[in-house]
């Protein structure tokens, strides 16, 4: 004898109520609750094109729903009159059958029609609640903001030299910081004469030759704050319309950062390398779109403004979300080798004293190495940046050139060093590597001769040990291997000492 079958909706018999459509999840359902079903999500279709006409939709429901569920559970005798009446009152478990009014959906539990608004045009309150949330979660606590001399000590551990350099940025993002921080506190907080004072921001502008350690300096620092960093090339943006990034590309690629975290991009930091290669062309009767005109187009991003940015992509496009980020917040550090900068700054400097007692020698401008500490807007305007770009780069560090000394510090004393890090990957093999001194101070001349900074380094020192690497693994009693001057110079090979039994 087979199973008797109910209807899940309106608790009829198969017998009663006919053909019974299977749905997922072992539910049965009459071709009649079928049908209204199918009208209901009709109506509510049509409703909700209209907020007003919902409104009117749900207050219509409740009133007619409520009397009818009281009618069934008060006289179930009653239950029998209708279309959808059950003769038995009850399922096959035993529920009383209730009717929903004004759709003859009987046994079903609506949704509260304050919850179906919710779910379709959102609830303030709600939303409201979330954002106080996250902002007290991405807060920025000022006693949590390490100090500038914190700050300076963690990038001693990884930056070689460039003290300046370092106190500045350490300074300007210790203020920015402060900036954001304030914002949030309470006016009572303040002296009374501070209340209403905005303090501004302050985006850097890092000028320094290539190899110096701009890119490193920030990236050290992003890491040690634990804030969101994007690094993005100035040299890809151009005028919108043309080939080639937006200038918004930049903030969309903080955002990917932060995870697509709006609120915690917001107080990122963004680091646009290769800024002078948007420096205005020079007798160019051309339309200048990866110019002048991405400076202008950069203003209000500096500044502060609220953009739209596709959210997991680089372009917009209609397939793409789009998140409105305000970068009011954001510390925009712009950095760039400005090649040729510094014979503006000698020719500047020259005309000042080029005749007299107390003039300069020719030569004597020409040797230092600290020539960039000397630079005025003056300078950088004359090089090709647009006054009002400049404006908005109220801080400009610069970064000295690298020396000898430097170079042979950069070798061995951070925590990243490259002679650690050979160090490490021949302790893997069991043998142990030592670098002379003289050696050290060879690579750093042959770094010197290639003018590309500390870049320069890991080339000489790949060449070096690529024979060490590949032969030294064959024998199992190496224990220690030095290299020295003559290894260098071609003159002998590295010293070797056997592994002591």
């Amino acid at each position: 004898m087979s199973e008797r079958k109910y209807c899940s909706l309106c608790g009829r018999s198969e017998e009663d109520a006919g053909i019974l459509t299977p749905v997922s999840g072992g539910i049965n359902v009459c071709q009649n609750c079928l049908n209204n079903a199918m009208k209901m999500a009709q109506q509510l279709t049509d409703m909700t094109r209209n907020s007003d006409n919902l409104s009117m939709f749900m207050s219509q429901t409740a009133n007619t729903a409520a009397p009818a569920e009281k009618t069934a559970d008060s006289n179930p005798e009653k239950e029998g009159e209708g279309e959808n009446a059950n003769p038995d009152a009850q399922n096959e478990k035993g529920q009383n059958v209730r009717f929903a009014g004004g759709f003859g959906l009987p046994h079903v539990g609506f949704l509260n029609m304050a919850d179906l608004q919710n779910m379709m045009f959102g609830n303030p309150a709600a939303k409201k609640k979330d954002k106080d949330d996250r902002d007290k979660k991405s807060a920025i606590d000022i006693k949590n903001i390490p100090l500038p001399h914190k700050i300076k000590a963690l990038l001693d551990e990884y930056v070689v030299g460039q003290e300046k350099a370092k106190k500045t940025m350490s300074v300007a993002v210790y203020n920015h910081y402060k900036r954001v921080a304030s914002e949030i506190m309470k006016p009572e907080e303040f002296a009374e004469d501070l209340q209403d004072v905005e303090i501004e921001k302050s985006n850097v502008l890092l000028i320094g030759p290539t190899g110096c350690g701009k890119t490193y300096l920030v990236k050290t620092l992003a890491k040690l704050l634990d804030v969101p960093l994007a690094i993005t090339d100035a040299t890809s943006l151009t005028e919108a319309g043309y080939i080639g990034d937006d200038i918004e590309s930049v903030v969309s690629k903080l955002l990917a950062a932060a995870d697509n975290d709006v609120e915690r991009a917001e107080t990122g930091i963004i680091f646009i390398d290769e800024i002078d290669k948007i420096a205005k062309k020079k007798n160019s009767h051309s339309r200048d779109v990866s110019g002048e005109s991405v400076q202008q187009g950069m203003l209000k991003l500096l500044e502060g403004a609220e953009v739209e940015v596709p959210v997991g992509a680089n372009s917009k496009n209609a397939m793409v979300p789009l998140a409105t980020v305000d970068t009011r917040n954001i510390l925009f550090i712009c950095g760039g080798a400005f090649p040729d900068l510094d014979e503006i700054i000698k020719q500047r400097l020259r005309k000042q004293t080029s005749i007299g007692f107390n003039a300069e020698l020719k030569d004597s401008l020409d040797k230092r190495k600290d020539i960039l500490e000397e630079v005025t807007v003056e300078d950088v305007k004359k090089f090709g940046m647009i006054p009002e770009f400049v404006g908005r780069l109220p801080v400009i560090c610069t970064m000295q050139g690298l020396s000898d000394e430097m170079l042979v510090e950069i070798l061995k004393e951070p925590k990243n060093a490259l002679i650690k890090q050979y160090r490490k990957l021949l302790s893997m093999d069991e043998v142990d590597l030592v670098f002379a001194d003289d050696a050290l101070l060879e690579i750093a001349k042959k770094a010197q001769e290639k003018d590309t900074g500390a870049r320069a380094l890991r080339a000489i020192i790949e060449d070096i040990m690529l024979d060490i690497m590949y032969e030294i693994p064959k024998d199992e009693n190496i224990g220690r291997v030095t290299i020295t001057k003559d290894y260098l110079d071609k003159k002998g090979g590295p010293l070797i000492e056997m592994r002591t039994q």
